[in-house]
């Protein structure tokens, strides 16, 4: 059976190695995306701009995120 999810403004993107539910909301600051990993329990809202941001970036950049996913050990202190 197929995980229902909460409102029509979220949509559910899942393979092999994760999953994250992203959806619109809305801010005191404005329209956001929420991207949440229920799984691991992190969830970020991001605005156009840093959206737009994305958009920039070549698939190397995404690639250095996945070496230290959580943060460097330095991050911790």
């Amino acid at each position: 059976m197929k995980k229902q999810l909460k409102s029509t403004n979220e949509i559910e993107i899942k393979n092999e190695f994760a999953s994250v539910i992203c959806k619109r909301v809305h801010t005191r600051n404005g329209m956001r995306l929420e991207i949440s990993s229920p799984r691991l329990g992190f969830s970020i809202q991001l605005d156009a701009l840093a959206l737009e941001s994305l958009t920039w970036q070549d698939m190397e950049t995404f690639s250095k995120f996945l070496e230290t996913p959580f943060g460097t050990e330095e991050d911790d202190v």
